[in-house]
């Protein structure tokens, strides 16, 4: 098969990484990739948000399968346009990625669902969005209706706190914002196929937001994961599809935008009850490199599985393991930063089926690394256990001499320490 990935972050590497394992794999392309994976696939200089482009270059390179990445594309209405000229796709189509682009046309379909989630208000005025948010008190969670990369959102714990993001969010125009109630309890991922029909789960994994060590600073796109959760137990995972997933796959068929492709649901867990904190309509980052690690070539398959509707034959292999990955992340993440600085030592790191740097934001210039992102590097080990996991992980991190970064030291420490 000829397979063509879209994206350029530490998701599209470990995917690459994932999928090239799969002897089924004859060429890979990823456009517009990186450095880290210009040495395990060919990388094209690609818009990948033109549909029209997208479609033309698969079709000139014989594609068999095309894997979205990231959300714009999506939302974008790539996967459209792409099935649209017979090219079999992976992802779900622009009016089911609302479930990602749209905080309040997720609202709408809980609602309609009945799925358990956290109270809300959507909101385009400021003065309005203000009122609402002195009426209710902190702490609240404040949250922009679009895509914004994983740091649209702020946990304010004071009504300062609060107000300062509605301010910052309404001084574009054109803002739209959701607020919600404030939800307590464990965070936890889940990753589930759907070929609109049927629903395949493909593993859970546990996110850490916030900027800084002991969860504190800003959310950003991610710091760091480790999968499994332990919180999603049998019991808890059973109840998330019965109360939450099933029916908003249901309710998206029922509106006639059955959804295709992975859905990624976000849960606040507490007493054993999980609510639902966001949906979105991709593997998560840096989620995914753990998920690729543990399901290694299988995923192709599960993927291609997904896209030709036969979701039904399929089941995942798991292994009594887990993964664990660090983030590491341009000084002023996820504020401003610098770009253009060396990173070294990413030669002497091993890279095999337990341990891999996956690169975000790099690139080559002039025989060396450089970074050009806010996350850069995600260093991600497999093993036995959880504490082997992340004890191999940051020996690999310590080894990079990369004084424009920063990262973590407590990724994984608290689900070892309960």
């Amino acid at each position: 098969m000829n397979i063509l990935i879209l994206g350029s972050g530490g998701r599209e590497h470990s995917l690459a990484w994932a999928i090239k394992q799969n002897p089924k794999c004859d060429r890979l392309i990823v456009a517009p990739g990186n450095a880290g994976l210009a040495d395990l696939a060919e990388c094209a200089n690609l818009d990948i948000c033109d549909g029209d482009a997208v479609t033309a270059f698969a079709t000139d390179h014989a594609i068999d399968l095309v894997v979205i990445g990231p959300e714009a594309p999506l939302a974008a209405g790539v996967a459209d346009t792409l099935r649209a000229g017979g090219i079999l796709t992976f992802g779900p189509s622009q009016a089911a990625a609302q479930l990602e682009a749209s905080k309040a046309f997720t609202k709408d379909i809980c609602t309609a669902a009945g799925a358990p989630t956290a109270a809300y208000a959507h909101f385009a005025e400021l003065n309005a969005a203000l009122d609402y948010t002195r009426a209710q008190g902190a702490p609240i969670v404040i949250k922009a209706d679009g895509l914004a990369a994983g740091k649209g959102v702020t946990v304010a714990m004071t009504l300062p706190e609060a107000e300062a993001a509605l301010t910052d969010l309404f001084s574009d125009s054109n803002a739209e914002v959701v607020i919600e109630e404030f939800m307590d309890g464990e965070e936890a991922s889940f990753f589930i196929l759907s070929d609109g029909t049927t629903l395949l789960p493909v593993g859970t994994a546990q996110d850490h937001k916030r900027v800084g060590n002991g969860d504190t600073g800003p959310n950003t796109g991610g710091m760091g994961a480790y999968s499994p959760a332990p919180v999603m137990t049998d019991a808890v995972t059973q109840k998330a599809m019965d109360e939450i997933i099933a029916p908003t796959m249901a309710e998206m068929a029922k509106r006639g935008t059955p959804f295709e492709g992975v859905l990624f649901a976000g849960f606040m867990i507490k007493d054993g009850q999980p609510r639902l904190v966001e949906y979105n309509v991709r593997f998560g980052d840096p989620e995914c490199q753990c998920l690729m690690m543990r399901l290694g070539g299988q995923v192709l398959d599960l993927l291609q599985a997904c896209a030709e509707h036969r979701l039904a034959d399929q089941q995942v292999a798991w292994a009594d393991d887990h993964a664990l990955t660090v983030v590491y992340a341009a000084n002023g993440y996820p504020g401003d930063y610098a770009k253009g600085s060396q990173i070294r030592g990413l030669d002497t790191l091993p890279e095999d089926s337990r341990n891999m740097t996956f690169h975000a934001g790099t690139a080559q210039r002039d025989g060396s690394v450089v970074a050009t992102g806010g996350r850069v590097l995600a260093v991600t080990a497999r093993a036995e256990t959880l504490q082997a996991a992340r004890d191999s992980a940051y020996a690999s991190i310590n080894q990079i001499d990369w004084p424009g970064g920063f990262y973590r030291t407590d990724i994984g420490w608290r689900a070892l320490s309960d």
